[in-house]
Order: C-alpha cells, then sequence, then structure tokens
C-alpha cells in the first residue's frame, strides 16, 4: 500500500504525527515540496523531535527516507537538522538518508532576496518564513537554480556558486538589499556539500523499484493543501504544489502507483502568516494560546485560530481527492461548551459553497456556522473510540458529513498512544 499523507489546510496540521503513526507498516518515506520553512513535530516515547527536511519516517529504524526532486533543500540547514538529530541519538547515514539529485538547492543569498522582498512590499507582505524558498523555486522556474547534483563536484559547484553570486547580487541591490559576501556563501555551500554528498543519488528509480518490489511507501506532504500555488489563497500561498498532485511531480512516482490518499486537518482551524482566514475566531485564539499551544513549530509564530471550515476542506478534499481525514487536536475543542463549524461563505448577500478565486473576495466573505454542542470533558486520557463522549464522537461524525470525506482518525494529543480509529 502506497500512502499520500498531506495537509488539507494551511499547514501546521500535525502531519508528522499521523506520518510517524503510519511509518510503521512502511519500509519508505518520502518527501516530494517544500523546503525548510516547513516543520513537523513528533513526540515518541515522551521525547519530542522536530524535523523541517528530514522525512519523519528517520525515527523508526529500518526505514528508508528520501528527500525528493520537487524539495528545495537547504545544504546547511539540512546538515544543522541532521546533526541536531544525531545528538538526540537518531542514526542518519546514506544507507537510511537519500537525496535527489535534482533537487534544486537554497543558497544564503535566496534569503536576503526573500526578506528584501517582503520588506518591500510592506503591509501587503505574504508573511513567507524568510528562509529563500520562494526565490530557490523561481530560481528553478527561471532555469537558473544550483541542483544538488552540481553539489558532486566540488570544482563544479564552485564555479555554478560564483556565477550564480554574481547575478544574484544584481538582484539583491535592485531590490534595495545589501549585497552578500560571495566568498562566505561558497565556503558555507561548499563544507555543508562535503557533509551530503554521499546521501546524493538518483532517487526516481530507487522509489520505483521499491514499489515495484512490493515495498510500501508513505509520501510526506509539506505545508497544506490551501498553500497551494494553484489552488490556494493566491497570493498568500507557498511556492509549490503542496496538493496530491505535487507527490508526483515531487517524487518521480506517477499517480498510477498511489493507492490512498489520506487528508489530514486540525479539529478547528489555524494558519500562520497573511492571507484570508473566514472562520477566524479571537475566542478560539485566546484559549488555544492560553494552552500553550499553536505556536510554529518552525518560526515560534502564534498561529491564528478559528472554527473548523467545512468550505475550505470540502474544497480541499474534492481536489485533493482525499479517501479518508486523519482529524488531530479534537482534545483543543475540550473546554468549549458549544462548538461551530463554518458550513458557507456569505458575499454581498450572496450564499457560496465553495471559496472563491480573488482575495478581495476571500477577505469580504462572512462565516455562516453550524453549531453543536461540546463535551466539556477531557479526552487525551481516551484511546479508543468508545471512549469518547457522545457529543465528542457527534461532531467527528458531523465534521465528515460536512466536509464530504470520512474521518478515519482523531488525535487527543501528542504522542503515538494518542491516536484512535474511528468506529461506528
Amino acid at each position: 500500500m502506497n500512502t499520500l499523507v498531506i495537509g488539507s489546510q494551511w499547514g501546521d496540521e500535525g502531519k508528522g504525527k499521523v506520518i510517524d503513526f503510519l511509518t510503521e507498516r512502511s519500509t519508505v518515506v518520502v518527501r516530494g515540496q517544500g523546503g525548510n520553512n516547513a516543520g513537523h513535530t513528533v513526540i515518541a516515547h515522551g521525547k519530542k523531535y522536530v524535523l523541517h527536511l528530514v522525512p519523519s519516517g528517520i525515527l523508526w529504524p529500518g526505514k528508508l527516507c528520501v528527500i525528493g526532486n520537487g524539495v528545495v533543500l537547504d545544504p546547511a540547514g539540512l546538515v544543522e537538522e541532521i546533526e541536531s538529530l544525531r545528538r538526540q541519538g537518531v542514526t542518519i547515514t546514506p544507507e537510511n538518508l537519500l537525496i535527489s539529485d535534482r533537487a534544486h538547492v537554497v543558497l544564503p543569498v535566496h534569503r536576503d532576496i526573500d526578506c528584501a522582498q517582503e520588506d518591500a512590499l510592506g503591509d501587503q507582505a505574504i508573511g513567507t518564513t524568510r528562509r529563500g524558498i520562494g526565490p530557490a523555486y523561481a530560481d528553478k522556474a527561471r532555469r537558473i537554480g544550483l541542483r544538488t547534483a552540481d553539489m558532486k563536484d566540488p570544482s563544479h559547484l564552485r564555479s555554478a556558486l560564483q556565477r550564480r553570486m554574481k547575478t544574484a547580487n544584481e538582484e539583491l541591490e535592485r531590490l534595495g538589499g545589501r549585497p552578500a559576501d560571495p566568498q562566505a556563501t561558497i565556503d558555507s555551500v561548499m563544507k555543508a556539500a562535503d557533509l551530503l554528498r554521499p546521501h546524493i543519488v538518483d532517487t526516481i528509480p530507487v522509489l520505483n523499484k521499491a514499489i515495484s518490489e512490493g515495498g510500501s511507501v508513505l509520501f510526506e506532504g509539506a505545508q497544506g493543501a490551501m498553500l497551494d500555488i494553484d489552488f490556494g489563497t493566491y497570493p498568500f500561498v507557498t511556492s509549490s504544489n503542496t496538493s496530491s498532485g505535487g507527490c508526483c511531480t515531487g517524487t518521480g512516482v506517477p499517480p498510477s502507483k498511489i493507492d490512498k490518499v489520506i487528508g489530514v486537518c486540525k479539529a478547528y482551524t489555524t494558519r500562520v502568516g497573511a492571507g484570508p482566514f473566514v472562520s477566524e475566531d479571537a475566542e478560539v485564539a485566546d484559549y488555544l494560546h492560553g494552552l500553550g499551544r499553536e505556536f510554529g513549530a518552525t518560526t515560534g509564530r502564534p498561529r491564528r485560530c478559528g472554527w473548523a471550515d467545512a468550505v475550505l476542506l470540502g474544497y480541499s478534499s474534492m481536489f485533493n481527492g482525499f479517501h479518508e481525514m486523519a482529524m488531530t487536536n479534537l482534545d483543543g475543542l475540550d473546554g468549549f461548551q458549544t462548538i461551530k463549524i463554518c458550513v458557507a461563505y456569505k458575499l454581498s448577500g450572496k450564499i457560496l459553497i465553495h471559496p472563491p478565486a480573488l482575495i478581495e473576495e476571500w477577505d469580504a466573505c462572512e462565516p455562516v456556522y453550524e453549531e453543536l454542542p461540546g463535551w466539556r470533558q477531557d479526552t487525551t486520557g481516551c484511546r479508543s473510540w468508545e471512549d469518547l463522549p457522545v457529543a465528542c464522537k457527534a461532531y467527528v461524525k458531523r465534521f465528515g458529513e460536512l466536509i464530504g470525506c470520512p474521518v478515519g482518525t482523531v488525535g487527543v494529543g501528542p504522542d503515538r498512544e494518542q491516536t484512535i480509529t474511528v468506529g461506528d
């Protein structure tokens, strides 16, 4: 069984935990897009691991992890992440972590360009993580980017970096930024390349061979489907295809080989950064932040919070083809007397059941809610569907009906054991 797991909202849905939960039955875990602007937090056996580029399967012995061709890779950032995981006792070698030779490279100057672009936009800024992801993908589309294949030969890499730094600094100056130090960039990338070189291979034959030999591949999405550059809240999106289709172009595995697509969502909705958020609610945000929850794994920024949005999730389910939904953070609603689900948008007196394309219309939409009774009980100790309060189970069932996709599992806490299969 080859399974794709992707976020169905705006990222931070708890994909890392779901992927970690499914890894036990997989032989390979592969990441196909995004960069270290994403973050997966996994808590296993009481220990917390924060992952940015390395697939979550690295926490399981005997699993092959692959960083696919659709990823943009910060070499120094990846080395730092690997070293951090090793300090936590995680084994990482070329036998269990491979990097596609077709993945594009994020240079330090990309971060400088990202910051300069955001600063120039002022109050219209996208709200990027300023990690250089957008500029790296722009280089890819402009066909001037460096790939990890360029890192295989040190002399070739040095020449490629010298050429790119010249044009990148010219671009940075046009944006009003300070030119970057070419030698510092070259030294940083060359040093990281020396450490990463043994991991760099053509991963496309590796993945397809694993499938043809009966292996089980788990495809790990980054960010969330509503940040997809085509389907999301453009221009407040990321720079890659975070939807199910991006899995194939980002790994070299054809769609005919994907057996199951699982969406991950929270029992409510969160978003980091700017952009429309119809069901945003200050009461929900205050409550969750007061619990010490909903702060970004990558940036530490407090996330914007609101009620579940069936319009958003129904649309996401449609273009991703979810077979089932994995709901996380159900316990985050334990304290509410009444719980709301946004079932439609109201725009200039009209009712919308699908989100609009124009950002101005997104911003003008008002939520139409359906209200359900809360359960006002602690669910974190529940370990089976039968253990959950009646009102809690009713909420999960209604949630699935409204989004047009059944909920297969629910999470009532961050640990592996706090995942419950939904029963009839």
